[in-house]
């Protein structure tokens, strides 16, 4: 049987719920995921995400870095920015966006992978700040 090097204690990254898991380390890799029994979320039970979606985590092509689009010539080409700039780009592009097209050309989705509050804190934004209703959110699916 495979022996862990370390076992760290985290929450599901699959939805809003909250489960506890132990994922299971060996060699720096993800091995196993087992579900916390000394908690009241999920009582050690985990859904097949939960326990065996995991893969995501050590995936080659997963990004780790903010991509800017970049066009010319007809050819779309994505190059690495700075978190800084990357937040920058995004809220000039809003800001233009709402200016020329209106705040109701602007919509939100939120994720059940967020707290209540972030989405609160999301739905709140696009309300006050934006100046826009469109919100919407993935549970609803």
């Amino acid at each position: 049987m495979l022996e862990a090097d370390k076992i760290i204690h985290t929450t599901c990254p699959y939805c809003g719920v909250g489960c506890q898991l132990d994922l299971h380390i060996k060699d720096g890799l993800i091995f196993r995921a087992d579900g916390r029994r000394d908690n009241n979320v999920n009582h050690g039970n985990l859904c097949v995400k939960g326990r065996f979606g995991f893969d995501f985590v050590h995936a080659p092509d997963r990004l780790t870095e903010p991509l800017l689009r970049v066009s010319a010539n007809g050819q779309a080409t994505f190059t690495s920015i700075g978190w800084d700039e990357a937040l920058d780009t995004v809220a000039l592009r809003l800001r233009q966006i709402r200016a020329e097209y209106g705040p109701d050309s602007i919509a939100v989705l939120t994720s059940a992978k967020c707290t209540n509050e972030e989405n609160y804190l999301l739905q709140k934004m696009a309300r006050a700040v934006i100046g826009t209703n469109s919100v919407d959110h993935c549970a609803r699916l």
